[in-house]
């Protein structure tokens, strides 16, 4: 018997055309079985047990080390989360903030993060800039000019007093990549040295990460997107500055250097590295799940070689979308990503394309602000879905008379 494909090891993807990787990837049956069998070993050696904890610690070890080698940083530096907005929120609400600081968030942010931020703003009296990337960029053809246009942005919205600048590597709802690195390098120029927190809720497991991860401060990802793995698992990578600088604000057990004298006055209890900003009591398992989808990842090809895969992909399925009458693509050109968001004219209810695609079992889905369709395209995507997709969409159009 010939041994099954990746694509074929995902019950998820052998009944539907799936285009919401962007939302969640669907996870291998091999990782489901890590999972399962990580579990009854912990049941085996006992939940609590002396027997179980050098398990529990090379699971630990194994999968931050993993993790490391995809974001080109130390270990050390990588904490643990259940996802983005965790991973986000839980070092910028420890940094050092005075009264009337000023944040520059972009406006192509997940609402997570933005209502995180005008949080803090308000406890602590900040002042919130929004950097305008989401109608000055859409129009630019080419990487270069999107990068230069950012970096003009960001000058003109920077102040003296910007202390925190808040912008995703790829943008979830565009599609497009942002120069994470030569933001870093202006905001090391500037006086005020501002932190840079990038959501990488889109970038992990689907571009090259290594050089924007080492050049920002916080970089907070999950498994469960286009890594194939389990909800409920994601990792932040922490700059130096930031283990130096932020305080941890959600505390347990897990960010101590010791359980023991902490009733003593210990001014410094916390661990100097990643953990700082984990808890308590996590789920283990999900950690076997994690790692059997990347190491399967890594078998279907390098880092750039599945990248390569999606943009050509998502440039076939681009392509495809600018012949169909009334759709109305973000972007001018072949996005740069797996993601392709559009429009239809003349229909002011995206979820009823939705519906009425999914009643097809092909699955994109609606974001909310802006209200497009968004589908994203991924290395077990093919050329028979893409063609699926736009026959649905063509239909769907021809039903609508009046458009």
């Amino acid at each position: 018997m010939l041994p099954i494909s990746f694509k074929e090891n995902m019950p998820a993807l052998q009944n539907k055309s799936y285009f919401n990787y962007g939302g969640q990837g669907p996870l291998p049956t091999e990782s489901l079985n890590a999972i399962t069998t990580s579990w009854e070993r912990i049941q085996h050696l006992g939940p609590f047990t002396n027997d179980v904890w050098p398990y529990i610690t090379k699971e630990v070890i194994s999968t931050k080390n993993l993790l490391s080698e995809i974001c080109g940083i130390h270990p050390r530096r990588i904490a643990f989360t259940e996802n983005v907005t965790s991973g986000c929120v839980l070092p910028l609400l420890g940094l050092p903030f005075s009264e009337s600081d000023h944040l520059l968030i972009s406006d192509c942010e997940h609402p997570g993060i933005v209502a995180a931020c005008k949080e803090l703003a308000r406890t602590k009296n900040l002042r919130i800039g929004i950097l305008p990337i989401l109608k000055s960029c859409n129009g630019n053809d080419n990487k270069n000019e999107t990068y230069k246009t950012v970096l003009q942005l960001i000058d003109a919205n920077l102040r003296k007093n910007t202390k925190l600048v808040v912008i995703s590597h790829l943008l979830w709802n565009t599609g497009q990549i942002m120069p994470i690195e030569l933001i870093s390098e202006k905001l090391k120029e500037h006086p005020s040295k501002p932190y840079l927190l990038v959501d990488a809720a889109q970038s992990f497991c689907h571009i090259p990460i290594k050089d924007a991860c080492n050049k920002a401060d916080i970089y907070a990802f999950t498994g469960h997107k286009w890594a194939y793995g389990p909800e409920g698992l994601g990792a932040v990578a922490l700059s130096t500055r930031v283990l130096e600088e932020s305080r941890p604000t959600l505390i347990g057990w897990k960010c101590l250097k010791a359980e023991e004298g902490i009733h003593v006055n210990n001014i410094n209890p916390f661990h100097s590295d990643g953990r700082r900003f984990e808890i308590a009591t996590s789920c283990i398992p999900l950690l076997a799940g994690l790692k059997s989808s990347i190491m399967m990842l890594k078998n279907e090809g390098s880092e750039t070689e599945r990248f390569l895969k999606i943009t050509s992909l998502s440039s076939i399925l681009w392509e495809k979308l600018s012949q169909i009458k009334n759709i109305k693509l973000v972007l001018n050109s072949a996005p740069p990503s797996g993601i392709i968001s559009f429009e239809i004219n003349g229909i002011n209810s995206p979820e009823e394309v939705v519906n009425y695609l999914g009643q097809k079992n092909l699955w994109i889905r609606v974001l909310e602000d802006p209200k497009w369709l968004r589908a994203c395209v991924h290395i077990t995507t093919d050329i028979n879905e893409i063609d699926n997709l736009v026959i649905g969409l063509k239909n769907f159009i021809s039903t609508k008379k009046s458009i």
